[in-house]
């Protein structure tokens, strides 16, 4: 069995290593390479570039692919570039544009994840006859009786578990994650030992396709029709003001909605049908329940019979929670008190076992509930 758990020696073992550009999936194309292993880096041309991002760096896209392509040289391993604009923009670019548009909170970088970097790579690796399916995220992945579990990283600071939660046993099966158990900085060791070109090279910091966090320029381009006047509500209902357009907020969001009150105001609700939001102090944001749709579950019943923590977001703290599961939904009890959750977010499950935080899947937020009123 060799270091990937796979019954093969290693020069025999052909996988296929996700290449962004970044220092991460570098440093893991280079491990692979040490150790011994036959290696094919991938990187996939996911957009045509916007404009350059202020601060750190964007991925999947013109320099990245020209960096992914140095470090392969520099390892002296197989390269390919595949060509998935088309795809993104279908799969996660408009789906991203329609749900802002619907007054929810996406997150891209989880369905990216769950479609053309998972599925669509996925499958073009086992065209390729490969083993296995490397990548640079920073979870742990631990082999159980033949069957892959994803658990939080080591790194927590740097832990993507989140963002995989849509991951399927059979991709888990397939996939595997090294630098799960180590942290960022021994990835930046790494790197200066390999000598390779991207040693210092910055994090990515924003979506890919939102150069600068300016999500509103990019509805602007593909939903312009979208900027239209409405009105502010209070939590009764009453009209005190008028936005220009659901759009420019989000749920939590308190700058920006230019009505003065004794305390703070913060957007609760975002109602599309009705091109009007409603807002409120800041204790109109707890949240004590959620329906999740498009379930993704990993664990074993045994699993929720332990005590179940929760992430709704990805920068978050656990929560501690109860899961009612019906036929194609979920409503989730928060047990602890948290605030700012919004429709389009994903809730994330773990449990804690011997090994860490371990991920049972999780489903996308479709509802929230709380004493004010429902969204």
């Amino acid at each position: 069995m060799n270091s990937l758990g796979i019954n093969k020696n290693k020069k025999d073992t052909k996988v296929v290593v996700a290449m962004s550009g970044g220092v991460d999936s570098s440093v893991v194309a280079g491990l692979m390479k040490d150790e011994g292993y036959d290696v094919t880096g991938i990187t996939l041309k996911l957009y045509d570039d916007l404009k350059p991002s202020r601060e750190g760096r964007q991925c999947c896209a013109g320099q990245d692919i020209l960096d992914a392509k140095r470090v392969s040289d520099k390892l002296n391993i197989k390269h390919k570039i595949l060509f998935y604009q088309k795809k993104f923009k279908s799969e996660v670019i408009d789906s991203f544009v329609d749900s802002y548009v619907a007054g929810e909170t996406p997150i891209p970088c989880v369905q990216c994840n769950q479609t053309v970097k998972f599925r669509d790579l996925f499958k073009y690796a086992k065209g390729l006859q490969a083993d296995a399916l490397i990548t640079g995220h920073y979870v742990k992945r631990i082999q159980n009786n033949g069957c892959g579990n994803m658990y939080r990283a080591k790194d927590k600071n740097r832990d993507q578990s989140y963002f995989l939660f849509s991951t399927s046993q059979e991709q888990l099966n397939f996939l595997r994650f090294p630098l799960g158990h180590i942290e960022k900085s021994e990835t930046r060791s790494i790197a200066q030992k390999l000598k390779l070109n991207v040693a210092n090279k910055p994090d990515s910091q924003d979506i890919c396709f939102v150069p600068n966090g300016d999500y509103s320029s990019v509805i602007k381009k593909f939903r312009p029709e979208s900027f239209i006047k409405g009105k502010i509500l209070d939590i009764n209902g009453k009209q005190i003001g008028e936005h220009e357009g659901i759009i420019n907020y989000t749920i939590g969001q308190r700058k920006g909605i230019k009505i003065s009150d004794n305390l703070p105001l913060y957007v609760i609700n975002i109602n599309a049908d009705k091109n009007t939001i409603t807002v409120g102090q800041k204790k109109s944001l707890e949240i004590k329940q959620i329906r999740l749709r498009d379930l993704n579950i990993l664990g074993k019943d045994k699993d929720f019979e332990n005590s179940i923590n929760i992430k709704v977001r990805s920068t978050g703290r656990m929560l501690k929670a109860k899961i009612n599961f019906k036929n194609d939904y979920a409503l989730v009890e928060i047990v602890d008190n948290e605030t700012g959750i919004s429709p389009g977010q994903a809730c994330v499950f773990y449990t804690k076992d011997n090994h860490g935080d371990k991920l049972l899947g999780g489903g996308w937020i479709d509802k929230t509930y709380n004493k004010n009123l429902s969204t």
